[in-house]
């Protein structure tokens, strides 16, 4: 945790005395932590009513900026790159702040994608000659089907030039590098980069309009209550606030929900991607070869399919790297599926296993991907601020590319919000006794227009009916083969229809009583290994004593419906064990969920 003590001094010492930190005083909201609660952070629980926090001086600094960014991913990055060089471009001088809760920049990018440069391209034409890391162009590539009912095979599938599955052109990328590269732009061109800080709480003016975002609070013990090391986070104000906090983001569900964003599109239907990297025996070693498969050990109604990625050796101080993992689409319907077993399973197939055979894992990881593409999108600006990137949801799901749309978004997020700067009256000379900056706020309206005529709207409409094809027939995944394959293939996306996905992917799950649990191998050590070693090889290091950053709307769900109803698929596909049933010690006690928070991938 970075004090946020030391997040303003940073600030002070970079502002000078162009911009005076300001105090505000807030009330935020978590009480005493009762037998059976799960969840004790602040937003869900008000500290109002908590006498352990009577005395705990709530007061927290307040900064201003002009363009505030929460999230430093790809998008989150070249949202600040585009705005900077407008600037540079007009001479213009606006203050550009990009939060990001990783404690440096890429640190909490997984690792490993295979990215299409188009974005690159227009947002540094000489990416090249400033050293980009982009050492692996795709040289070679194959894509197979591994039939549920005859897993022993892996036949081969047609690429045609052209479709999705084309890479001719991409990049095998280790994704941290190449978020870290694009930091390291962002701070030549003068944009205030804070790590090691997460937004936590939206700020809003009395219009309802966003105004900026506060930090993370630190020194709060796991049932809520203040420690001695307690600091409050800072409040961030700005008159545009961009969030690029990805899939699932706290922040970016609130705004979702307050400005009913998503009323006027499909429930997003979400994956989960697992990765691995890979040290493998130089004899086996093909830099460039991108290898896709479809099918096994997912069944025909379930979306799933692997990758494996060859990095050239100069990736890696030589080494011989590959960079691999599975996708395991969230609306399958038994609720004894486990993704990250799948993926352990899939590499023990007999055309994956020699792979790995002598090799070394080196490291493993997880992250949540928005699927629903075009059906999906949400209304993307709001008073005061926009969604760009994964937040929004900008993934070419066939394709299995995300970054280049999400980087777009960005970019043209950031064209809007210097046009909406721009147009606001002048700010009248700083006063030191100011309050904190309430309005007014930029309009960036303009950026859903802008993403209407873009090749991002464009590509994802013309891939729209690939993911819900997979649902639209009794065929399951055979059904989006001939999608792809053939109506796709000749139309391009110009059908006159588009699929719906039918629903959030929590109501195809199917009651326990009506399943099969699934039989998985014992890992072997070897190329296939258990959970808890997986989880040693991410990093991963929460303090253990503090509110756990997962929280529940309800917590009496879990045991009363997941577990009863479904028995626990929580402890299932999720993948990195935090979410635990523990059985009662006493005969007549109840089972209980324990949220492994410490955990989190």
């Amino acid at each position: 945790e970075v004090s946020p003590d030391r997040l303003a001094l940073t600030m002070l010492s970079r502002l000078g005395s162009r911009s005076p930190l300001l105090t505000s005083t807030r009330r935020l909201c978590a009480p005493a932590l009762p037998k059976g609660v799960l969840t004790t952070h602040y937003k869900k629980i008000d500290r109002a009513t908590d006498e352990r926090w009577q005395d705990i001086d709530m007061e927290r600094f307040a900064d201003e900026t002009d363009l505030l960014i929460v999230g430093g991913g790809p998008a989150g990055l070249s949202a600040a790159i585009r705005f900077k060089q407008l600037c540079n471009e007009a001479g213009l001088d606006y203050r550009v702040t990009l939060l990001e809760k990783a404690a440096g920049a890429g640190e909490h990018t997984l690792s490993g994608a295979v990215l299409e440069p188009r974005a690159l391209e227009e947002l540094f034409p000489d990416w090249e000659e400033r050293g980009a890391p982009l050492k692996t162009p795709v040289t070679s590539e194959r894509l197979g089907y591994i039939p549920p009912w005859f897993p022993s095979l892996n036949l081969p599938l047609p690429i045609m030039s052209g479709t999705p599955t084309d890479n001719h052109g991409n990049y095998i990328v280790r994704l941290g590098n190449f978020t870290a590269w694009l930091a390291e732009q962002a701070e030549e061109l003068g944009v205030e980069m804070y790590t090691g800080q997460g937004g936590v709480e939206v700020l809003y003016n009395d219009a309802d309009e966003v105004v900026g975002v506060a930090t993370n609070d630190v020194g709060v013990a796991k049932d809520g209550a203040p420690k001695d090391s307690f600091e409050r986070g800072m409040e961030l104000r700005a008159k545009a606030t961009l969030f690029a906090e990805g899939c699932r983001g706290s922040l970016t569900k609130e705004v979702i929900d307050k400005f009913s964003l998503a009323a006027g599109s499909e429930p997003q239907t979400y994956g989960l991607g697992l990765k691995e990297l890979w040290r493998i025996a130089p004899d086996k070693h093909r830099p460039g070869h991108v290898d896709h498969t479809a099918g096994w050990p997912a069944d025909n109604n379930t979306w799933g399919g692997s990758f494996l990625y060859h990095l050239d050796p100069s990736e890696g101080d030589g080494d011989t790297l590959v960079i691999t993992g599975y996708v395991v689409a969230l609306d399958y319907s038994n609720p004894y599926l486990n993704p990250f077993k799948m993926f352990q399973t899939w590499k023990t197939h007999s055309s994956v296993r020699p792979t790995f055979e002598g090799g070394e894992r080196l490291s493993y990881g997880a992250r949540a991907l928005n699927e629903g593409g075009f059906q999906c999108i949400p209304k993307l600006t709001f008073p005061g601020g926009a969604l760009v990137g994964c937040a929004a949801g900008f993934l070419n799901v066939p394709k299995i590319k995300g970054t280049h749309t999400a980087m777009k978004s960005g970019m043209l997020a950031a064209e809007a919000a210097l046009e909406g700067i721009c147009a606001l009256p002048e700010a009248e000379a700083e006063d030191e006794d100011e309050a904190p900056f309430v309005g007014p706020v930029a309009d960036l309206s303009p950026y859903q227009p802008a993403f209407d005529a873009s090749w991002v709207r464009e590509e994802l409409y013309s891939v729209r009916n690939a993911r819900p094809a997979a649902h639209a027939t009794p065929l399951g995944m055979l059904g989006a083969f001939g999608y792809l394959g053939v109506v796709h293939y000749l139309l391009r996306g110009k059908e006159p229809f588009t699929l719906s996905h039918g629903g959030a992917d929590w109501s195809r799950l199917k009651p326990a009583s009506e399943c099969k649990a699934v039989e998985y191998p014992k890992p072997d050590g070897e190329v296939s290994f258990d959970l808890l070693s997986s989880v040693a090889l991410t990093g991963t290091n929460h303090e253990g004593d503090q509110p756990p950053h997962l929280t529940l709307k309800d917590d009496s769900v879990p045991v009363a419906r997941n577990l009863a109803i479904y028995d626990g698929p929580e402890q299932r596909f999720c993948p990195a064990g935090v979410y635990e049933y523990l059985q009662p010690d006493e005969p007549d006690g109840e089972p209980r969920l324990q949220i492994n928070a410490q955990n989190c991938i």
